[in-house]
């Protein structure tokens, strides 16, 4: 099976490719952890990559889709894969449509994460992470014992600038205007399942399972 799986930053995609990982004996392929292993392998998209990361810059969408594609062509996606965090545009949908395409071969199914912007917010800004030891907590979720105080430390808890609510209402303003519209997309192709991501883990994981069983695999 070649899967996409779409949703907002904090509607739980990385886990739920993970469980599905396993499940389905398929690789979760994240792109923003193909960027760091080329960064940290010093290959020649990485170098190039670093150069606009070390800026502050998006890396380009060209080098992201060539990324993509040298990591589809490894031997452990011959039989499908979880695509989590790509693709994340228009432009990066069309590109791996005519790469697939290039191979005889497509997507079989979109699955989105339906979530809440404020349900979002709630969820990242209320985590908290440990300067000592890089544990991580949830203010309301999976709370510390102590406030501020990490459990198996008793390091400082603080909030990353990535979890602060007006960083997380900016970064879903950006999946709105960039990455929503690819529902409608794969909507038009027939390729897309929507999934409500609100409720326990173990709840939407079933939800995704369902609305993925019996999915008919492309060329």
């Amino acid at each position: 099976m070649r899967l996409v799986l779409l949703g907002p930053p904090g509607a739980g995609k990385g886990t739920q490719a993970k469980m599905l990982e396993g499940e389905l004996g398929l690789p979760q392929i994240a792109s923003g952890d193909l960027l760091r292993t080329a960064v940290r392998a010093k290959t020649p998209l990485g170098v190039e990559a670093r150069r606009y990361m070390d800026k502050g810059a998006l890396v380009p969408d060209e080098l992201v889709i060539k990324l993509v594609e040298q990591r589809l062509q490894q031997a452990d996606a011959v039989n499908g894969y979880i695509l989590d965090g790509f693709p994340r545009t228009h432009k990066q949908a069309e590109a791996l449509r005519q790469m697939l395409a290039g191979h005889g071969q497509a997507i079989d199914v979109v699955a989105a994460l339906i979530v809440p912007n404020d349900e979002i917010v709630k969820r990242i800004s209320g985590r908290r992470t440990c300067r000592n030891c890089g544990a991580t907590y949830h203010l309301i979720f999976d709370p510390p014992r102590n406030m501020n105080v990490c459990d198996k430390c008793n390091g400082e808890l603080y909030q990353r600038e990535d979890d602060a609510e007006d960083t997380v209402r900016m970064r879903l303003q950006t999946y709105d205007t960039q990455t929503k519209p690819l529902l409608e997309y794969y909507e038009q192709a027939g390729l897309l399942r929507r999934i409500d991501g609100v409720g326990s883990l173990e709840t939407v994981h079933q939800r995704l399972k369902t609305a993925l069983a019996g999915v008919a695999q492309r060329a």
